[in-house]
C-alpha cells in the first residue's frame, strides 16, 4: 500500500513533463519550473523531476514526494 497523498508526485518521474507545474500539499507552494526557486538557488527552466535529493519545500520543508502534480485543463 503507497503512503503518499491520492495525485501526489510520489517520487514517480514519469508523472511529470518538464514544464510540469507542482504543489506542497502541506503549504500549497507552488514550484513552476519556469521560475525555477530562488531559496535553494535553482535556475529558471529546472524540471521537478531534475530537482536534487535534498530538495525540500522552501516555505515549510515539505518533502520532495509530497508534492502533488497541478493538472491542466
Amino acid at each position: 500500500m503507497s503512503e503518499t497523498f491520492a495525485g501526489s508526485y510520489g517520487g514517480d518521474d514519469s508523472k511529470l513533463k518538464a514544464d510540469s507545474r507542482l504543489e506542497c500539499k502541506i503549504c500549497w507552494h507552488v514550484y513552476d519550473p519556469a521560475e525555477g526557486d530562488d531559496y535553494w538557488q535553482i535556475e529558471p527552466g529546472t524540471p521537478f523531476y531534475d530537482l536534487p535529493d535534498h530538495w525540500v519545500c522552501p516555505e515549510c520543508d515539505g518533502r520532495k514526494d509530497g508534492y502533488m502534480v497541478i493538472l491542466r485543463d
